[in-house]
């Protein structure tokens, strides 16, 4: 009878019982760049409130080119809306919960609590994003004007439904903004007319641009079917573009607009947390913001035989 091989080494598996393992921090797959917050000019407010003044109609505002010897000059003034739109700060919040046991117990080599407050702030600003998009009251696609909103002629995004958001937003136009997906069919369709777009870096990472203006992704676009909309804006006040408004001085500030207060442990032993982010966005002009609907962005299946047999 042969003999019962005998180890003459410590196995791995054995080995590992004495090891300690490098533990990442959690991860968090709902984590974007969120490149809108970053590209927009934001306005400090007081007590929550923002007013929007307009001049109500400048047509009515007289000029005149007189001749060198005229005498007499257009009398003017320029009148303003006497009931201009203002905006309140919308707030979006929840209450995180940690175990007390939780938090004393397993905090090594991550603290429990701040982990969970980190993940919870990153989904509280993902949230941000989106409203600053879709909110029905301050949102970009609610604030385009039916005369600033166009639909794409074939489909699919082409280069000339670009031009025609930039005859819309032409006087200092920003950057445009679009689902990646809207972003890859517009790459498509260029690449298939033989005029592939530029590409520019901002904040260390690579866009895509079209006639120079940066082509911004974000997924917080709808997408409905297979249709999404892309965005033209201008940004600044001094341009009389957008702004993102937001409440500085905030209790418990962790960043612009953000607070993180303790609000006690309950007779349960947990741990609460109130996380609060107050924004909001005004359109300070409607030629600040143009928006082409009906883009379709799944055109691609359509044709993937041909790229791939």
């Amino acid at each position: 009878m042969a003999d019962t091989p005998v180890n003459t080494a410590l196995s791995d598996v054995a080995a590992r019982q004495l090891a300690n393992a490098t533990k990442t921090s959690p991860q968090l797959a709902r984590i974007t760049p969120r490149w809108l917050v970053h590209c927009l000019q934001w306005v400090p407010v007081e007590a929550g409130i923002y007013r929007r003044n307009r001049v109500k109609d400048s047509s009515a505002v007289a000029v005149d080119c007189s001749q060198r010897d005229e005498r007499i000059l257009p009398q003017t003034f320029v009148d303003y809306e006497e009931h201009p739109r203002e905006y309140f700060l919308s707030a979006v919040n929840t209450v995180l919960e940690v175990h007390t046991r939780v938090s004393d117990l397993y905090s090594v080599p991550h603290n429990q609590i701040a982990e969970q407050l980190r993940l919870t702030i990153e989904i509280v600003k993902e949230r941000q994003e989106s409203e600053l998009i879709n909110n029905q009251e301050y949102g970009l696609l609610a604030n385009a004007i039916p005369s600033q909103r166009l639909s794409t002629r074939t489909g699919a995004p082409t280069p000339d439904d670009l031009d025609q958001l930039i005859t819309k937003v032409w006087k200092e136009p920003g950057f445009f903004l679009a689902h990646p997906l809207a972003i890859a069919a517009f790459g498509r369709e260029c690449t298939r007319r033989g005029v592939p777009p530029a590409t520019i870096t901002m904040f260390g990472s690579p866009f895509l641009t079209w006639r120079g203006i940066p082509i911004i992704p974000s997924d917080k676009l709808p997408i409905e079917g297979n249709k999404s909309k892309i965005i033209l804006l201008r940004t600044g006040e001094s341009r009389q573009g957008v702004v993102g408004l937001y409440q500085p001085g905030l209790p418990g500030e962790q960043s612009m607009g953000l607070s993180v207060r303790f609000m006690g442990i309950n007779p349960k032993a947990i741990a609460q947390y109130l996380i609060s982010l107050y924004c909001s966005l005004s359109v300070l002009t409607d030629d600040a913001i143009a928006v082409l609907d009906d883009v379709e962005v799944d055109k691609y299946h359509a044709y993937s035989d041909t790229y791939h047999g």
